[in-house]
């Protein structure tokens, strides 16, 4: 299922949300100059930089720093490579559940204690996947567990909500509302089974970061929240009806 709106209204600009997707996209473009060109990412410059700036989880699990030298010191690698992204799909499906879900839990948490949630489910991320593969040295880049925090989240703070979405099923793509437990709950339920049949092979997806961040953000919804304020986020509008 591709999102493409929910129907809670939020009460004020999404500051830290919008903050995050430029911050992205920024090192995106940096990658893709590092990389000369604009369709695809290649080369030995930005497979260097995904290994200087992403975690790799030898190093955090052996607290080391492994050729080729860091930008930053090898624990820092856990908040750069939340902003590193491996091509042009990767940072754009990333940013779209950025956006339309980070930005009503945004409004919900107010936006330092939003900022704070994001970055601590991105290191909660980081730690279930080195804690799986602890002698891996392929680096793990994206912004994914951290929004998949926001995931966990939302989940608990807008069950009821409807997210339009796109449902491929072969040729065909309808579009519906589809109830935000349903969605979320499939796609977490998705990345266990993904996690569960990986464990002991190779693959290009870190499944349990994705775990480990919607833990995560189920979790800590719930310290980043107060009662006054689940309260008082705003209910779901009706969806309106599609011709």
């Amino acid at each position: 299922m591709i999102p493409l709106y929910d129907n809670v209204p939020t009460r004020r600009f999404p500051v830290v949300t919008v903050a995050l997707i430029v911050a992205n996209f920024a090192v995106f473009f940096y990658e893709l100059k590092l990389s000369a060109g604009l369709l695809s990412l290649n080369g030995h410059a930005v497979d260097m930089f995904f290994y200087r700036a992403g975690l790799v989880p030898f190093e955090i699990a052996h607290r080391v720093d492994i050729p080729p030298a860091d930008l930053v010191p090898w624990w820092a690698t856990a908040f750069t490579a939340m902003f590193v992204h491996g091509g042009w799909l990767h940072i754009i499906f990333n940013m779209l559940f950025l956006w339309i879900f980070g930005n009503n839990v945004e409004d919900t948490m107010g936006r330092l204690k939003f900022l704070t949630f994001y970055l601590v489910c991105g290191l909660a991320a980081a730690g279930l996947q080195v804690a799986i593969d602890v002698n891996s040295q392929v680096p793990t880049i994206g912004a994914s567990g951290a929004i998949a925090g926001v995931l966990g989240a939302y989940i608990v703070l807008f069950p009821r909500a409807r997210v339009l979405s796109v449902i491929p099923i072969f040729f065909f793509l309808p579009i519906i509302y589809v109830p935000a437990w349903v969605m979320l709950g499939a796609w977490f339920g998705l990345q266990l089974i993904q996690g569960y049949t990986s464990i002991g092979g190779q693959t290009d997806v870190a499944f349990f970061a994705h775990i480990g961040g919607f833990l995560a953000g189920l979790l800590l919804v719930w310290v980043f929240t107060t009662p006054k304020g689940r309260s008082q986020r705003p209910a779901p509008k009706r969806p309106r009806a599609r011709s």
